[in-house]
């Protein structure tokens, strides 16, 4: 017998039934997030369980987002898994309608990133595939880098980072709000190397720096704060900037279709009707 089980992230069998899922499917653990604190109320995995084991998920990441001033509720889909053995027999369908019966009229939008061999199946769930766009601009500073660069390597700092994620102001114009650890849940796995510490701004920034090229990621202070100044704070190696999120003010970026392989966009929503004609963003650290 099959069943559709959720809230069961405080449930130790469960969730290392889930673990072992996510690592046989994307190489993916969520223990430590748990442990350290960051698994909140916002990650919730609906999963079918097969005489006691977890062999298929959907995972629902409540997702609130500010955009043009007003506050909108999202609901990305991710973590979409099913045991090979266990493949074709209807279990992400059956998750599917559940999270849909539990959200119907709840929410301004659902969204999910799925890869290339099921650009047919979200669709028959009412979801329609979307073009992300991403802002760039060439720069030229002659000022030495102030940026410090942070490691994420204790729970001291991970404090820090996150009380200034919680009560920071949003920096960007379609920007993910109130889930700090979905932030946290990157910055202490896969990009310790990668959050940097501006001083005069009190500010902290995530961000990959190759040669002349910067990913900025996200920007996390108090008071808003001139994309401009954060920029030069890295300094005069830097030529060109890509943006990680759809900034406040798009006057002075150029603008391009932004594409990653084998990974589509799929919307739904009333929310989210705009979202193709806006040349908008989902934050690159707000996948889930």
């Amino acid at each position: 017998m099959s069943r559709v089980i959720k809230n069961y992230r405080d449930n130790a069998s469960l969730r290392a039934g889930f673990n072992k899922l996510a690592g046989e499917t994307f190489g993916l653990n969520f223990e430590d997030w748990y442990q350290n604190g960051f698994w909140g109320d916002h990650y919730n995995p609906y999963s079918i369980l097969v005489d006691g084991e977890v062999v298929a998920n959907v995972s629902v990441n409540d997702t609130p987002v500010m955009w043009k001033g007003r506050r909108k509720h999202f609901l990305q889909l991710g973590t979409v898994m099913t045991r090979e053995e266990y493949r074709n027999r209807g279990y992400i369908r059956e998750i599917m309608e559940e999270i849909e019966r539990d959200y119907a009229g709840k929410v301004d939008g659902f969204y999910l990133f799925g890869n290339d061999s099921v650009v047919d199946f979200y669709p028959k769930f009412g979801f329609q595939s979307a073009m992300e766009y991403e802002y760039f601009k060439e720069v030229e500073c002659q000022e030495p880098a102030t940026a410090r660069q942070i490691p994420m390597d204790s729970p001291t700092v991970w404090k820090q980072l996150q009380e200034v994620i919680k009560s920071g102001a949003p920096q960007g114009g379609f920007e993910p709000v109130d889930n700090s650890e979905l932030y946290m849940f990157y910055v202490t796995k896969f990009m310790q190397e990668c959050v940097y510490y501006l001083e005069d701004k009190n500010a902290y920034v995530i961000a990959e720096q190759e040669n002349e090229e910067l990913l900025l990621h996200a920007v996390f202070a108090k008071e808003l704060l001139n994309l401009e100044d954060v920029i030069r704070a890295f300094g005069a190696p830097i030529k060109k900037v890509t943006l990680g999120f759809t900034p406040r003010d798009t006057a002075g970026w150029q603008c391009r279709e932004h594409k990653e392989e084998d990974c589509t966009l799929f919307i739904k929503g009333e929310g989210l009707r705009d979202f193709p004609k806006e040349k908008l963003m989902f934050a690159l650290l707000g996948h889930a």
